[in-house]
């Protein structure tokens, strides 16, 4: 997205400031593969969501990774479903599709990864075309592979099941353990 003006600079105490008007210069679709071990990522960018591209970018992870059994967590999206995407499953033993339940991406890891790439990287810039944009994500990525660091995931099994059962409506936060009482101290009254 480009702005219709100008950033306006940082003062001592005044963040960086833009203006909420943009320019859109259409989309493009990012597909990631992360590996959890080392954080290392494997991407497409492409300038349209399509059947063709995902296996493409699939036939790349597969070659990324030779001879590993790779189970790849997959949203619901259309295409990681449909006829061909099972068709290149069944001709590729090794690769397991494992899809994430509805209204659940936080299970996916590679989420993780999106999340940063969006605040440290694409909320802090302007891109006047798509072209400069899908550079911008190659270079994004390609520093991330240069330093990768492993993804651990920290939250808590209580916090997950909270999170679960409040995504089914049953409650919003897991039950608080009691809290120790306090000892009273000893008032002197004169």
């Amino acid at each position: 997205m480009g702005r219709t003006q100008p950033l306006l600079p940082l003062s001592a105490n005044k963040p960086r400031r833009w203006t909420n008007e943009y320019v859109r210069h259409g989309t493009q679709s990012l597909w990631a593969a992360l590996e959890i071990a080392s954080g290392q990522v494997v991407a497409h960018v492409k300038q349209r969501r399509t059947s063709v591209n995902f296996l493409r970018f699939l036939n790349d992870v597969v070659g990324t990774f030779p001879d590993r059994e790779l189970h790849m967590v997959l949203d619901n999206l259309n295409i990681h479903k449909n006829e061909a995407a099972q068709r290149w499953l069944k001709r590729h033993p090794r690769v397991h599709f494992r899809y994430t339940p509805t209204h659940a991406s936080w299970v996916n890891m590679v989420e993780c990864f999106f999340s940063i790439l969006g605040k440290q990287g694409l909320a802090q810039s302007v891109h006047s075309s798509k072209r400069q944009r899908k550079e911008f994500l190659w270079d994004y990525i390609a520093h991330n592979n240069e330093n990768p660091r492993p993804f651990v995931w920290t939250r808590r099994s209580r916090e997950t099941s909270a999170r679960h059962r409040s995504d089914k409506g049953i409650s919003s936060r897991a039950p608080r353990p009691p809290r120790e009482r306090r000892k009273a101290k000893d008032i002197i009254k004169n």
